[in-house]
């Protein structure tokens, strides 16, 4: 074998009780879909000329040397109900790998085959899903908000029954790690202090080294939480199923399920199909990540020596992440709409523009984008009813005419933060069906679209345009 992987795991030498050893299963007919290049320098792999042989390796029917193959096991609130054993019912992790930085990654398959978590689940993925998290994980990215990453996608020549036969595909995800706050919590039901101790103590050695105890774990994951919120919103994401098994605690966006970017701007947005009474809706994202952090606190307070005290501060801490996320959200507001200096008015300036478009039936993306161009009156093509952007654009311009910069200043900072090109909902769909079909063309001129989304090339001009009525996507799925 040639593809070589420099591992070097940790997480497999916790106790065994942390997860499953087991190899992942074979498959029929692997083949190579894609291979992210440019990620698999930056861990430090060495690739194969032969696809072949990639595809062997990250469909999991060739096991790499150095690899210690784990299913992970992890609990979680799943809409808010309590399931006590949840875990990795479709992937297995490889191993790790510390990349040219000296971070440290996680390595997994998805839909690698049946684990003992798979709860009657086949295992398996179906192509959509792949392709889904893979464009738009790496879309992320190139976004720059925190999250894992595709390496690769491999059809396995296998069909995977849903409501439909359908191709199955195995993704390679790469992430800082799939700790999650239900990793905490499956410890924490079992009053296993032990095993609580010694993941706290891998979590700060791995993500958060300066942190001091499981209080100072508790308070780096709300500032990274608080953080990674308002990144998603300020690209108009909608995470979808925000369960406490979904929150990682590196602070990445980690299990693209029912996941969407907005097209119209509306603050109670929901595409997931299994979300019926907006729980995870766009605007309600905030809230729920507290209440995800709760329960991170919950599941630590054993750990400390005074548990009555450890409730108080806990609170405060969790108590907390409104402060730090409103700090940052206010920050990608201003900047969104080209402010570069602070004034008392500038948040609500911002929310006057969201609350217009929402009644104005305006995209977000295109609108903000348009906003940021050299001439900002074109936005207001954006709305069905432009008069509610006509009423909003007379409190901008005075308020831009206070600013110290100069407009062409103000272009290139807007248009740095906002995007031309997002992975819309209606293109990712053409280009599943278009892979299903066997034609990956849409995909790849997709993917590639998007690793440079804020400077659009005029020949992808057709990817940053609105999905027409009949286009339009409005109910996504989980990809299980």
């Amino acid at each position: 074998m040639t593809l070589h992987i420099p591992f070097d795991n940790s997480y497999s030498r916790l106790p065994d009780r942390f997860f499953t050893r087991l190899d992942p299963e074979p498959v029929a007919e692997p083949r190579l879909i894609a291979v992210n290049e440019t990620l698999a320098a930056e861990l430090g792999l060495t690739l194969p000329q032969d696809g072949a042989e990639i595809a062997r390796v990250f469909s999991g029917t060739e096991v790499p040397e150095g690899a210690t193959p784990i299913a992970q096991v992890y609990a979680g609130h799943q809409f808010g109900g309590w399931v006590p054993q949840l875990g990795d019912g479709r992937a297995v992790l490889l191993g790790e790998v510390v990349d040219g930085a000296g971070r440290r990654r996680d390595i997994q398959l998805k839909g690698s085959g049946r684990t003992p978590y798979s709860r009657m689940g086949d295992g398996r993925a179906w192509l959509g899903p792949v392709l889904r998290e893979y464009l738009v994980s790496e879309a992320m990215h190139a976004l720059g908000i925190p999250t894992t990453r595709a390496l690769a996608a491999v059809a396995t020549g296998e069909t995977v029954l849903r409501e439909a036969a359908l191709p199955g595909a195995v993704l390679t995800r790469v992430a800082a790690s799939h700790i999650r706050v239900g990793t905490f919590q499956f410890f924490a039901a079992r009053q296993d202090k032990d095993a609580l101790q010694a993941l706290t103590d891998h979590a700060i050695a791995r993500h958060y080294p300066g942190a001091e105890g499981p209080r100072g774990l508790l308070q780096a994951v709300i500032a990274a939480q608080a953080k990674l919120i308002a990144q998603w919103m300020g690209v108009g994401f909608i995470h979808g199923v925000m369960n406490t098994d979904n929150c990682a605690i590196s602070g990445e966006t980690i299990d693209y399920g029912p996941c969407a970017f907005m097209d119209t701007y509306a603050a109670r947005r929901v595409f997931s199909s299994i979300d019926q009474f907006g729980r995870y809706a766009y605007a309600n994202q905030p809230n729920i990540a507290i209440w995800n952090l709760a329960q991170l606190a919950t599941a630590l307070i054993p750990l400390m020596p005074d548990q009555d005290e450890a409730i108080e501060v806990f609170t405060e801490d969790v108590n907390a992440f409104p402060d730090l996320f409103n700090d940052h959200w206010g920050g990608i507001l201003r900047a969104k709409i080209g402010l570069s200096t602070v004034e008392e008015g500038d948040i609500a300036l911002a929310q006057a523009l969201l609350t217009a478009m929402e009644t104005g039936g305006a995209d977000f993306t295109r609108t903000f984008r348009a906003l940021s161009g050299p001439e900002p009156e074109r936005a207001r093509d954006e709305f069905t009813d432009r008069a509610q952007f006509d009423a909003w654009l007379p409190d901008w311009q005075a308020r831009l005419a206070r600013e110290d910069r100069s407009a062409a200043d103000r272009i290139a900072a807007m248009q740095a933060v906002n995007p031309a090109l997002i992975p819309r909902n209606h293109r990712i769909e053409e280009a599943i069906q278009a892979g299903v079909s066997g034609d990956y063309g849409p995909f790849f001129r997709l993917d590639a679209a998007l690793k440079s989304p804020f400077d659009l090339a005029p020949a992808d001009d057709d990817l940053a345009r609105a999905p027409l009525e009949d286009e339009a996507v409005t109910r996504t799925f989980c990809g299980t």
